[in-house]
């Protein structure tokens, strides 16, 4: 800053007496020599002043632009490493998830392939199973084939013995075979194979009567069908219920048919133990209609 040096100039003072006029010259003589010497003095300090303030601003707007450049790095350095740290975190969690996923891909991979070995093995098992179906089933149709071919044989051969058998006066009424059997729940299965072949060959109504004795009393069998037709031979098959208390010992079996009647008593005895008799009678089988052996 510069200041400038104003000369102010006093108006003049009132005329003095002659020793305040030579006091007065002296003063104002030596005012005006030291004036120069004065202003200049005050103008270098001015100068100096206004350089040194000058230098200070200088100063302080180069440390304020250090500071903001420093700053400034400072910033960069930490942006740059809060970012280097983020993007190498998540490259770490993008690639720990990769293999992650790379090992899940190959446990797939694995179950598929162990799946499809699974499949392949079940194809050729049902391919061999098939297979053996085919050859069970081709077997089973020649089997079933010889079968009907056999029965058509038998049948015949007896339709010749009937023949026969009814031409030289029939075959009588009689029992082949007879069976009862113990079952669960105190009930018992029967079985009697009937023969009979009338002379005129055709087929007669059989009705038989099934009864249970004891010393005093006796229980009719209920039958069903209770009649039968017969033909050769008739098979008898049931099933009944052993009235509670009662102890038969006997057990008597009578046939009518064509004219004919039959009676005959069998001892009431059970035979030898069954082996793997179901629990109940609704986990039996359907009776067995297979002729009796005597």
């Amino acid at each position: 800053m510069r200041f400038k040096s104003v000369l102010r100039f006093c108006s003049p003072p009132a005329r003095p007496s002659c020793q305040d006029s030579v006091a007065y010259e002296l003063e104002r003589s030596l005012h005006c020599a030291l004036l120069p010497f004065v202003t200049q003095r005050s103008t270098m300090k001015h100068d100096s002043i206004a350089r040194s303030q000058q230098g200070t601003s200088t100063l302080v707007l180069a440390l304020f632009v250090i500071a903001i450049l420093v700053t400034a790095v400072v910033a960069l350095l930490f942006g740059h490493k809060l970012g280097y740290q983020r993007g190498y975190y998540s490259m770490q969690n993008e690639t720990k998830q990769a293999i992650i996923t790379s090992k899940e891909s190959l446990q797939e991979l694995k179950d598929l392939r162990v799946s499809h070995k699974i499949a392949t093995n079940e194809v050729a098992t049902a391919k061999q199973e098939l297979e053996i179906s085919l050859v069970n089933s081709k077997e089973l149709r020649e089997n079933q084939q010889a079968i009907m071919v056999e029965n058509r044989q038998v049948a015949q051969l007896n339709d010749l013995y009937a023949e026969i058998v009814s031409e030289q006066g029939g075959m009588p009424l009689q029992i082949l075979g007879a069976k009862i059997e113990p079952l669960p729940e105190y009930a018992f299965e029967y079985g009697f194979d009937i023969g009979m072949l009338a002379s005129d060959g055709k087929a007669k109504r059989l009705n038989p009567t099934l009864t249970l004795l004891d010393d005093d009393d006796f229980v009719e069998v209920p039958l069903d069908p209770v009649s039968y037709t017969i033909e050769g031979v008739t098979r008898i098959r049931g099933r009944f219920t052993m009235p509670a208390g009662f102890k038969p010992l006997q057990i008597k079996l009578n046939l009518k048919a064509a004219g004919q009647e039959v009676e005959q008593l069998y001892d009431w005895k059970l035979g030898a133990k069954v082996d793997n008799m179901p629990l109940s009678l609704l986990d039996l089988p359907e009776v067995d209609e297979s002729p009796i052996e005597p």
